[in-house]
């Protein structure tokens, strides 16, 4: 297999803040920090191969929208490395995160809050070729018209407001604003979440339609199973910052391995004789200010043992093209005996 475009290498992320004054008292108290820690991700190992689409899958609160702003170059790693052709894409200096590139671009999930109201649509598509001297003035008007067509828009909208547009429509905007910095990675965070189920396959077209012409190469960030399925090649399964099974779409969804996978599938809702069945995930996912030993997942897990509680499964190959974190398929064993 040839080198990876965008390699996510042992990337862990840490979010500090100081404690206020009652609770820097009470933390002296009972022998504690004076600042709180979030773990939002753990030794994250990932890699993306040009023209692949990769999921990114989880509950809420499992990291992968950190994920997502690490990979574009919004924050930067605590500990490890994410590199597109072998380049770091960001760094960070005196506290404050460098971008280092501008061809990994990112798609949020409310593409009304990610537009500025008070500039037209063509400002806001031309503003970073402008700035980034990617093309001259009157090259990026041009361009900016046919980008809009590109993603199933008119060209004269480029003189209208992000008001003017619904849901759908300010979706595309971003999408071309995005694809206006000739991008080699598109990290999608959400990016049809907010939408109605209609407009999101008008949208999830439009995606596929620029993956086929465009040969994109995408992290796709989304809760939304059928989504994730329909549209990324391969799909990694995040579970509290750590990522607990990854595999090609169509294997994962015809036999996950890990219990969480499993788990996570059997809630979504389906359709049988009559009767819709749901099989919610049972507990609470631990709080990334206190994690727990072991395997994140085993106060959740019916088939935890002691190893579990006591040992993080490493994330290993167990046939090809499919890993799992799980001390059930490394060749031990996490159930408990009877």
């Amino acid at each position: 297999m040839s080198e990876p475009l965008l390699k996510i290498d042992h990337v862990s992320k840490r979010f500090t803040r100081d404690l206020g004054l009652i609770q820097r008292g009470l933390a002296r108290l009972t022998g504690g920090r004076g600042v709180e820690t979030v773990h939002a991700l753990t030794d994250v190992n990932l890699s993306v191969q040009r023209g692949e689409v990769l999921g990114i899958v989880g509950e809420s609160g499992c990291g992968k929208s950190t994920l997502g702003r690490i990979a574009s170059g919004i924050y930067a790693a605590t500990e490890g490395s994410v590199t597109l052709d072998g380049q770091p894409v960001a760094q960070e200096r005196g506290g404050r995160t460098q971008k280092l590139t501008t061809k990994v671009q990112m798609i949020h999930q409310d593409p009304f809050a990610s537009l500025n109201p008070r500039m037209k649509v063509g400002e806001t598509i031309g503003e970073g070729p402008r700035l980034n001297h990617l093309a001259k003035a009157p090259e990026v008007r041009a361009r900016t018209r046919e980008l809009l067509e590109q993603v199933g828009l008119e060209a004269t909208y480029v003189d209208r407001y992000p008001h003017q547009f619904s849901g759908g429509q300010r979706q595309r905007i971003a999408i071309a604003r995005a694809l206006a910095m000739n991008p080699e990675v598109l990290v999608l965070d959400e990016a049809v979440a907010s939408l109605d189920v209609s407009i999101q396959a008008q949208v999830l077209n439009v995606f596929t339609d620029l993956r086929r012409d465009l040969g994109l190469t995408a992290l796709f960030i989304s809760h939304d199973l059928s989504v994730v399925r329909h549209v990324c090649d391969r799909v990694a399964i995040m579970y509290l910052g750590r990522v607990v099974e990854l595999a090609d779409a169509s294997v994962l969804y015809d036999k996950p391995l890990h219990p969480y996978t499993e788990a996570l599938f059997a809630s979504v809702p389906t359709l049988g004789t009559g009767r819709a069945r749901f099989n919610p995930i049972k507990g609470e996912i631990p709080s990334p200010l206190n994690p727990p030993s072991g395997c994140a997942f085993h106060p959740r897990c019916p088939l935890a043992g002691p190893r579990c509680r006591a040992e993080v499964p490493r994330l290993r190959g167990t046939t090809v093209g499919r890993d799992v974190a799980c001390h059930l398929h490394d060749g031990g064993t996490g159930v408990e005996a009877a």
